[in-house]
């Protein structure tokens, strides 16, 4: 799979619904601060097969953040893009 995911490559009990496995997959993440809305495609996550839930392993949610700050930094109202290693 992608970065992010390797250290994630095991399933566990979604924390959210209880009922499904959070398995690797790819999620886009939307992010609002301000006037600035940042939607970011393809980031890698753990995805529950149940209830869509999601979680971010802590260097992808590091990454996600800095490319936020950056649409906000340079007066973006709204950002889509890719998510790159």
């Amino acid at each position: 799979m992608g970065e992010g995911l390797e250290n994630e490559a095991e399933s566990m009990k979604c924390l959210i619904c209880k009922n499904g496995e959070s398995n690797p997959g790819y999620v886009t993440v939307s992010l609002q601060r301000g006037e600035t809305t940042v939607i970011i495609k393809s980031v890698p996550a753990m995805v529950c097969d149940n209830c869509g839930e999601y979680y971010l392993s802590e260097d992808v949610t590091e990454k996600v953040l800095n490319i936020a700050e950056e649409a906000v930094s340079k007066g973006a109202e709204v950002e889509i893009l890719r998510f790159a290693a």
